[in-house]
């Protein structure tokens, strides 16, 4: 198994699939969800609301339609509310709940975004910390996928990720 980080746009990835740090509805909105709705075109709206509403820290999978990655796993992350509200472990399950839904869909590369980072808020040096953390926790008890990429939009969170995986 391998775990990387790569500074640019997720929906650029040729990987088995990429993470949507998507809203409820999961019908696009902002920031990542947004561009990955517009690159992956109207049909992933059409298919991602049916599977809404998604409660925070649970992921739904749909095809990448016109992306280069076979599927989209959406999942909600928890809004910061200080870190006394649950926060880290929602956000834990984001990941887990993620990669749980990769493996009988044949998943072997995936790319995650910061998740919970942008307007939801929560600090990215914790949510780089959590993410890498149960990924890898992930991968020693099942296995799989092979390839875990970490996507992240600007310079500080390419520079957290190096960081802490040391590359």
């Amino acid at each position: 198994m391998r775990m990387r980080v790569e500074q640019g746009d997720i929906t650029k990835l040729a990987v088995d699939a990429i993470v949507n740090a998507a809203n409820a509805s999961l019908a696009g909105g902002g920031g990542v969800d947004g561009a990955i709705h517009r690159a992956a075109g109207p049909r992933l709206k059409e298919v991602a609301v049916l599977y809404a509403p998604c409660p925070t820290g649970q992921a739904r999978i749909t095809p990448g339609f016109n992306l280069p990655a076979k599927w989209v796993i959406h999942t909600v992350g928890p809004v910061w509310r200080g870190g006394t509200h649950g926060e880290a472990e929602l956000l834990a399950a984001c990941y887990r709940n993620c990669l749980h839904l990769a493996i009988p869909h044949g998943v072997k590369t995936i790319a995650f975004p910061a998740i919970s980072t942008g307007a939801y808020g929560y600090p990215k040096r914790e949510a780089a910390e959590i993410a890498v953390r149960t990924c890898r926790d992930f991968v020693q008890a099942h296995g799989a996928p092979e390839e875990i990429i970490f996507s992240c939009f600007d310079e500080e969170t390419h520079a957290i990720y190096r960081a802490l995986l040391r590359v």
